[in-house]
């Protein structure tokens, strides 16, 4: 009998690490897609409503860890739960597995978004830090790299010219930051807010999968869990994919195909070593 349950634990910490191998290569696919949605975004904005928006890149990083959460909980709990339940009926060790795994995979989203920001805002503050290093000595220098920075970026001499002397009358710092490292300046993501969102998103997650495995009765547990997964993660790709304006059925699809094969690979593992 312990023989037995080693093995069903060493069986366990395989289905999470392959539900997590295909949870970071979907996570990969997934910020393609959403980068890809935020750029057609951006450039309608651009063309139908000129106003400012200063919240607008803090409630996008919350959005893209939410998303990705999201995606993430559902997807890999339900591989970890539909993998153990394949393996054994008991459901206290269903529970548990998929239990451990909600707390693993919550609190890895929430590390790794927050970690991830971090640097992120730290190479931002540095690259700010720099340029005003710059402006304090050696204002021609700064002009010059400005200047520069603005041929670089497609603008002709003239054009050129004209925008830096106009620049170092405002606000030379936010323009050095701007047009040299596509930073917006003074708008800085958080870390916190992206590393709470994407635990809370994940979280959220992971409900259709634990609760629909949990709760039916043996012979319907995992088929039924499949169609509710199915149903959630076309959910959240019609959601992701409104929100950005991005064509809905790709992005549902997407999410279908990609939570399927997850389930299918833990499923047939755990069919291979049941007990």
């Amino acid at each position: 009998l312990k023989q037995k349950r080693f093995f069903l634990f060493f069986i366990i910490i395989v289905f999470i690490k392959i539900v997590q191998l295909f949870s970071d290569t979907f996570k990969r696919l997934y910020f393609l897609y959403f980068f890809f949605i935020l750029d057609k975004k951006e450039y309608n904005m651009s063309e139908t409503n000129h106003e400012i928006d200063s919240n607008f890149a803090g409630r996008l990083n919350i959005l893209r860890a939410g998303v990705l959460g999201a995606n993430d909980g559902i997807i890999s709990i339900a591989g970890v739960v539909i993998g153990v339940a394949s393996a054994t009926s008991n459901i206290w060790i269903i529970f548990l597995s998929g239990f451990a795994a909600i707390l693993a995979g919550a609190f890895s989203m929430a590390g790794g978004e927050y970690v991830s920001v971090s640097t992120q805002k730290d190479t931002e503050e540095a690259a700010v830090a720099r340029e005003q290093l710059l402006l304090d000595q050696d204002m021609e220098l700064a002009k010059k790299s400005l200047y520069a920075a603005y041929i670089q970026n497609g603008e002709c001499e003239t054009s050129a010219q004209l925008l830096t002397n106009k620049a170092f009358l405002k606000n030379p710092l936010k323009a050095l930051v701007e047009e040299k490292y596509g930073i917006e300046y003074e708008e800085f993501t958080n870390p916190w807010h992206a590393a709470a969102s994407s635990f809370l998103a994940f979280s959220v997650g992971s409900l259709p999968p634990m609760l629909s495995i949990i709760l039916f009765p043996t012979a319907y547990r995992i088929p039924v869990t499949v169609f509710v997964v199915g149903l959630s993660l076309i959910f959240t790709g019609y959601t992701s994919a409104k929100l950005g304006k991005a064509p809905t059925k790709q992005a549902m699809l997407r999410n279908l195909i990609i939570g399927l094969l997850t389930m299918g690979v833990t499923y047939f593992f755990g069919q291979l070593f049941s007990i």
